[in-house]
């Protein structure tokens, strides 16, 4: 059947005039300059930080801006390619087929493009647009489940890798006989919370244990947790006397300074029992702080959650729940990855596990907005 092109690009349009309703351009263009004036400055660096975050966040704008704007080019080339292929139906049969042949793969690119657009003007929530910290953590299934929390600890970080996203690994537990007990690590991008929110769940993987010698079936499990990144104007502020601070020796692979000196370090918020240790950096201060840093987006978070439960004791009782277990990856007896929330499923694994995931990610954002609108109308 033949492809509608007036149609299709008609509903390309529709779909690129809702998205520069939400992205506002121009509101863009005012940010850039912004951004860029502080970029500017001849003190931007005495903060490196603060630098940090004025780059990431002008480079980050300035690409949206540039997605908006060079679609809407590629759309009229599209158009014109489709008129050119009409017009030399009759003289050249052989390059208008060319033509829409090629006009057939723009299409596809096309939709995929402004799908991605489209899914980013669904992350509005309180937090969406802040940085990321995801944490993973073994679950049950032993050395198995230790060895898939390092799965996927890769598996995130290659996705990060594929976008040009930069992270930073703040702490790693490693597990005794293969893996890792639990790695947190943070994602620097504008939205990479909003993004990355809907990973947060119980993975379970089944496969042939790699670890037993009958070669048996194993399930396992990991846990990951994302949070969005604390920045100064939330004014979490901890009183000294509510955080308990033990120093201890790094442990894994690492420089000189693992195994040498007590400059990994653990806070404990006692009113709320939070733990979060850190040991990747190499002096108890840079550990503290980060620590700091963490342990404050989680108490954030759970600041959240408690406005959103008092919400939610207001509107009555709202069935919107993610569940346990999230996503299931299997190996054995078949190859598939399959999302038990939105029912989006691949038949490959390895590409999976190597970063591959927008599409479950994009998936995820959909079907989080549809329980959003549910819960808003029931």
């Amino acid at each position: 059947m033949a492809t509608d092109f007036p149609a299709a690009i008609a509903e390309l349009r529709g779909t690129l005039d809702s998205v520069r309703a939400v992205s506002d351009p121009a509101a863009l263009r005012a940010r850039i300059a912004e951004l860029s004036e502080a970029a500017s400055a001849p003190d931007l660096w005495d903060d490196p930080d603060a630098a940090q975050k004025v780059t990431s966040a002008l480079s980050h704008a300035q690409a949206e801006l540039e997605r908006i704007e060079v679609i809407g080019g590629r759309i009229d080339d599209l158009e014109a390619l489709v008129e050119l292929a009409t017009e030399e139906a009759a003289d050249d049969p052989a390059a208008a087929a060319d033509a829409l042949a090629e006009a057939e793969a723009e299409l596809v690119g096309l939709r995929k493009t402004l799908g991605d657009l489209e899914v980013r003007t669904l992350l509005s929530g309180e937090y969406d647009h802040r940085e990321a910290v995801v944490t993973i953590r073994s679950g049950a299934g032993g050395v198995d489940a230790a060895d898939f929390a390092e799965m996927l600890l890769r598996m995130y970080l290659r996705w990060a890798e594929r976008h040009g996203y930069p992270t930073a690994v703040l702490d790693t537990s490693f597990a005794e006989e293969a893996g890792i007990k639990s790695a947190t690590f943070e994602v620097k991008i504008p939205y990479a919370y909003g993004t990355l929110s809907v990973e947060a769940g119980t993975h379970r993987l089944v496969r042939i244990s790699p670890f037993d010698n009958q070669g048996r079936r194993q399930t396992s499990f990991a846990a990951v947790e994302v949070i969005p990144l604390i920045e100064q104007t939330d004014h979490i502020e901890i009183p000294e006397n509510e955080i308990r601070v033990d120093v201890f020796r790094s442990s894994g692979p690492g420089g000189q300074s693992v195994n040498t000196t007590d400059s990994a370090v653990r806070l404990t918020h006692i009113p709320t029992g939070i733990v979060v240790s850190m040991q990747n950096e190499k002096s108890q201060i840079q550990n503290r702080a980060a620590a700091l840093r963490v342990l404050q987006s989680r108490l954030l978070l759970v600041r959240q959650a408690e406005e959103n439960a008092a919400k939610k004791a207001l509107a009555g009782d709202v069935k919107a729940s993610w569940g346990d277990q999230m996503r299931s990856y299997v190996l054995q007896p078949y190859q598939m990855v399959k999302d038990l929330r939105t029912e989006h499923e691949v038949g490959n694994p390895a590409a999976v596990f190597d970063g591959d995931i927008d599409d479950f990610i994009e998936a995820g954002i959909r079907w989080r907005r549809q329980q959003q609108l549910a819960a808003a109308t029931a």
